[in-house]
């Protein structure tokens, strides 16, 4: 799938759900007023790092159109979760100042601002930089007015069996109101004449999204010289077709964006299930918040639009066709030569069998030693996906219990559930219905799993359940035996090959017990006490990060050694912000690793002198969280499922296991000193909030990428010649 990179979870998972509390961090008198950085504005911050990486001569032609696809999507989600939000806060009175202390309404003026400008940025990038580089590489998206007769013959074949029998115009007049417009809809706004009575009328016609988004212009090309029309343009010039008797007076793109967001009020009575399908009905109906139109559309159409659509003019993107460069997900292209150097995933040494030809055994190379998972450079299949269907398989194996949030629909792991319920054994899904814009899907396996004697359980009323656990019970020779693995990353192959993630795997007893407890209290009524090797949230997970970074500051500030190593997805919470400016100020060593949001300010005198934040995005989407404390030599680690957000810590069942085997420490030890290093390609962050990119050197050659190399170091990896 070398191709299908995704730099946020958008349409997976999502760095976007509502995170609008005011400030919780305390108001310390030794802090500025002024400590944080934008949340949203950071957000499109990183979506501009995507940019940049489309934008990059140096990239494979097809991948800088894929991060254009990216940008795309990202930005559709930004606008249908947090945009939206924010607006719907406004328009009820509950909206409140923003993580800086901005008004909502100055706020969304300010995305507004640098959304336009990065929309156009983004345009541009396709029309100057890549369509140009895709055509040089024998890859031609064209318009009609370039295309000769023999051409037009053929697409208008194409067009009269393929597309007209599809198309659906929509007349507005008195008789025929304006339709709706469904959200992210590509529409053509058609201006026509009646040519016997003069009259003008106005009609709408939807591009259906079950076809081609662009089209082979003649597909008896040869693969490595291709020539493609959007299907836009294709409609577009056929109009005479679908309005007989009309003049085609105008026509134009738009597409409109809207408030996809989900709410539901949860009770400890309603059917969650029921409660949510109703709302999912409701999304498709979300107000505008919106309105897409190629940069030639007259004003009378765009005056019609505003005025049906009720948008504001702040809501309204000119922008140069083709609109919706998502859509460049739909091209298709076997060109490997345009394409990142294909990587094959690795088994991890650990999990191999004893001699090549024999069958390994997951069960067994657990008890050994735990192990540290590193995907996708280590192979999901062969690991997590195994360890479960082996379970599932396994006449010893007793119970297995799992919290399900995202996974793939044809899923392999749901698959193994299911076969381990009908053989007889224990099973329990705890399952995440309310994973954004995965909800219908996660319906549809529930029941799936129900049925087949599952026992599927959707978690505490108010908390969405985000963690990653697994647990198996196995019988041996009499003694019940505990076989975990905590992940950083969703039960779902397809992602794994894409997303960079951790998990352990473990027969530690405590961890065991640690699982046990926390399955049993999240298919309960609630989360009360405290574990061992486990932090979990909303209870103490926020509390216990805060501990460790106190004592960090303490061994500072009493003149010993410490140091702290974070890498999550997002920073924005504040009491942690709050808590490594302290910790700064004390002269800690502090490394932040961001791929996304950071509202932390570093590099302030007298405030974050000694944080340093870097931000690395490439072919994989880094996914994994780690916190790594020094502990007065006694380094403590955990990795887990948490970002640095109130949604995180305070609405959300989140879990970190702390590693103990020397060598996983030593393993993340050297993750981090391989990511801040200034000789590795990433983005770094100054305490203004502009990123900067560094990936070439003093000579202008390329700087190391960490993902290749990490690549190559662990398929390097030799099958290990001794137990333990």
């Amino acid at each position: 799938m070398d191709g299908d990179n995704i730099q946020t979870d958008s349409g997976l998972g999502s760095d976007f759900d509502d995170d609008f509390d005011p400030l919780i961090g305390e108001n310390d008198p030794a802090l500025p007023t002024e400590r944080y950085l934008d949340r949203e504005l950071s957000w499109l911050a990183f979506n501009q790092r995507v940019l940049e990486l489309a934008e990059d001569p140096d990239l494979p032609v097809l991948e800088r159109a894929n991060f254009l696809a990216i940008f795309a999507s990202n930005l559709d989600e930004f606008f249908m979760v947090r945009v939206a939000g924010l607006k719907r806060r406004i328009l009820t009175g509950l909206a409140v100042p923003t993580n800086i202390g901005r008004a909502p309404q100055d706020a969304l003026s300010d995305i507004s601002a640098m959304a336009h400008v990065l929309q156009d940025r983004h345009a541009h990038a396709f029309q100057d930089l890549v369509s140009p580089a895709l055509a040089g590489a024998g890859i031609d998206i064209v318009n009609w007015d370039t295309l000769d007769d023999a051409d037009r013959r053929s697409l208008r074949d194409y067009f009269s069996n393929q597309i007209f029998p599809v198309l659906m115009p929509l007349a507005v007049d008195p008789v025929h109101p304006f339709p709706y417009i469904s959200g992210l809809s590509l529409n053509l706004a058609v201006r026509v004449r009646n040519s016997k009575t003069g009259k003008q009328e106005f009609a709408r016609l939807k591009v259906p999204t079950m076809l081609p988004r662009f089209v082979r212009v003649d597909r008896r090309e040869k693969a490595d010289s291709v020539r493609f029309i959007t299907l836009e343009d294709l409609i577009a010039n056929h109009l005479g077709d679908l309005f007989p008797g009309m003049d085609i007076l105008e026509h134009h793109i738009f597409r409109v964006t809207r408030n996809e967001d989900v709410e539901i009020e949860e009770d400890e009575t309603e059917n969650l299930i029921k409660a949510l399908e109703k709302e999912l009905l409701r999304r498709r109906f979300g107000p505008p918040i919106r309105l897409e139109i190629t940069e030639d559309m007259d004003e009378v159409t765009l005056g019609l639009l505003v005025r049906e659509l009720d948008v504001t003019e702040q809501e309204v993107y000119r922008l140069p066709a083709p609109l919706d460069l998502g859509g460049l997900f739909d091209l298709r292209i076997d060109r490997p030569d345009l394409r990142y150097v294909k990587h094959v995933p690795t088994t991890a040494v650990q999990l191999l069998a004893p001699e090549p030809n024999a069958e390994p055994d997951i069960f067994s190379a657990i008890s050994r030693r735990d192990i540290l998972l590193h995907h996708p450079y280590e192979s999901f299949a062969t690991s997590v996906q195994a360890f479960l269907e082996q379970a599932a398989a396994d006449p010893d194996v007793l119970a297995i219990k799992q919290t399900l949030y995202r996974t793939s629909g044809d899923s392999p792991i749901v698959e193994a559930l299911i076969a381990a319920a009908e053989s007889g054994k224990q099973v329990l899904a705890l399952v995440e219905i309310k994973a954004r814009f995965d909800e219908q899907a996660n319906i549809t396996w529930a029941r799936k799993l129900e049925k087949a004697g599952v026992h599927v359980v959707y978690g505490l009323v108010g908390l969405k359940t985000h963690c990653k656990l697994a647990l198996v019970v196995r019988n041996e020779n009499g003694v019940l035996r505990h076989y975990s693995h905590i992940g950083t990353g969703n039960y779902n192959p397809k992602t794994s090959r894409l997303y960079e993630d951790l998990g352990l795997l473990t027969t530690d007893p405590q961890v065991g017990k640690d699982l046990t407890r926390l399955f049993n209290e999240l298919s309960g009524y609630a989360i009360e006490k405290k574990f061992k090797r486990l932090l979990v949230a909303p209870l103490h997970l926020r509390r216990g990060l805060l501990k460790s970074i106190a004592a960090e500051t303490a061994a500072a500030q009493a003149g010993k050694p410490s140091g702290i190593r974070i890498k999550v997805n997002s920073m924005v919470d504040e009491a942690i912000i709050d808590a490594l400016y302290r910790a700064s100020q004390a002269r800690v060593p502090i490394e932040i690793w961001v791929r996304g949001i950071c509202s932390l300010k570093p590099g302030v005198p007298g405030m974050s002198e000694t944080i340093k934040v870097r931000s690395i995005l490439g072919r994989y989407l880094e996914h994994s969280r780690i916190f790594s404390f020094h502990t007065n030599g006694d380094t403590q680690v955990y990795i887990g499922s948490a970002d640095m957000m109130h949604r995180n810590l305070d609405r959300r069942v989140e879990a970190l296991v702390r590693l103990v085997d020397p060598d996983h420490l030593a393993e993340i030890d050297a993750l981090f000193t391989r990511a801040m290093d200034d000789r590795t390609s990433s983005w770094w962050l100054d305490s203004s909030g502009e990123w900067t990119r560094h990936h070439l050197d003093d000579s202008g050659h390329p700087l190391d990428d960490m993902q290749d190399r990490l690549m190559q170091q662990i398929s390097h990896r030799k099958r290990p010649t001794g137990r333990r």
